[in-house]
């Protein structure tokens, strides 16, 4: 069985979970999930999580994402992409000056009305569904932090552009945009969707799933897998000798004073004495000792 990541560019028109489903019938196996839902509009950067490789989801410590946008201002729809319904049609006559301006609005910490067109749920109920049904219900804002926000090409004639930026998980960009579109005055929709980069992979480490399915084909499915450790590269390490392996690995709480920790407080990369990384801990020292965060060179104990 595979462990580790296969970042895949995502095709348009494609689920996030028509991706997992393609990849499972390539790879022959059912334990695949992903860390961020991409529109079926948008393509780029989706890394998909393989084995234990699973397992890591839920503590990835890099989990902004980058993108890439286009928008015509003076239409609204009810999806705030291209897909959905026009509502606001109309003419702009907005200056590259004025969008600059707007876009300074949305940097920084941010409160982000969800769009009924989204995966979010109130009271239980997926708000896409809820559209679906013509239904649109209240929904609590949503605190997001955009680190940077930059317009990198705008025609005034048309009232199209481009942006890019990066933002903390679960941002909307096409609400950015919506929302950047009220502030003018004209309305605005997002007409395409890039991921340029996701929990620190970028463009640059995707396959597509047809280049994945040759690599299957050629036996090469380890040129496309990317090891697990990568995520916490950051993280500073820590190497435990063979008899502290084998009683970490069987989920013994070891004693910080018998390790060489360092000082920095906070979750370690913990490798074995044959350089197999093992997981995530991080040293509790109020009952001092290393306690397990994650394992992820095999089954969890």
């Amino acid at each position: 069985m595979l462990n580790g990541i296969i970042c895949v560019n995502k095709p348009d028109g494609f689920t996030s979970f028509d991706v997992i489903a393609k990849m499972r019938g390539i790879l022959k196996m059912k334990k695949l999930g992903h860390s961020g839902t991409l529109d079926p509009m948008a393509t780029g950067v989706l890394p998909v999580f393989a084995g234990n490789a699973t397992k890591a989801v839920s503590i990835i410590p890099q989990t902004e994402k980058s993108y890439r946008a286009a928008f015509s201002l003076g239409i609204v729809t009810d999806t705030y992409d291209i897909t959905g319904r026009i509502t606001v049609q109309k003419d702009s006559d907005v200056t590259e000056a004025q969008v600059r301006e707007a876009l300074k609005g949305f940097t920084g910490k941010i409160s982000q009305l969800p769009p009924m067109y989204s995966a979010v749920s109130v009271d239980g109920k997926r708000l896409y569904d809820l559209a679906r049904k013509g239904i649109e219900v209240k929904r609590p804002l949503r605190e997001v932090e955009i680190s940077r926000l930059e317009l990198l090409r705008f025609e005034e004639k048309t009232g199209r552009g481009i942006i890019e930026m990066t933002c903390s998980k679960g941002t909307y960009v096409r609400t950015v945009i919506h929302d950047m579109g009220q502030a003018l005055g004209c309305g605005g929709v997002m007409t395409a969707l890039v991921r340029t980069a996701s929990n620190g992979f970028t463009l640059d480490d995707c396959v597509t799933l047809e280049q994945l399915e040759l690599l299957r084909d050629e036996n090469r499915l380890g040129e496309a897998l990317i090891p697990v450790e990568r995520l916490f590269e950051n993280l500073p390490q820590i190497r435990l000798p063979e008899k502290k392996t084998a009683m970490y690995k069987n989920g013994v709480k070891l004693r910080l004073g018998e390790l060489n920790i360092p000082e920095n407080g906070g979750m370690l990369r913990v490798y074995g004495f044959d350089n197999e990384f093992i997981g995530i801990a991080k040293p509790d020292t109020e009952e001092n000792v290393l306690r397990i965060v994650k394992n992820l060179s095999g089954e969890e104990k």
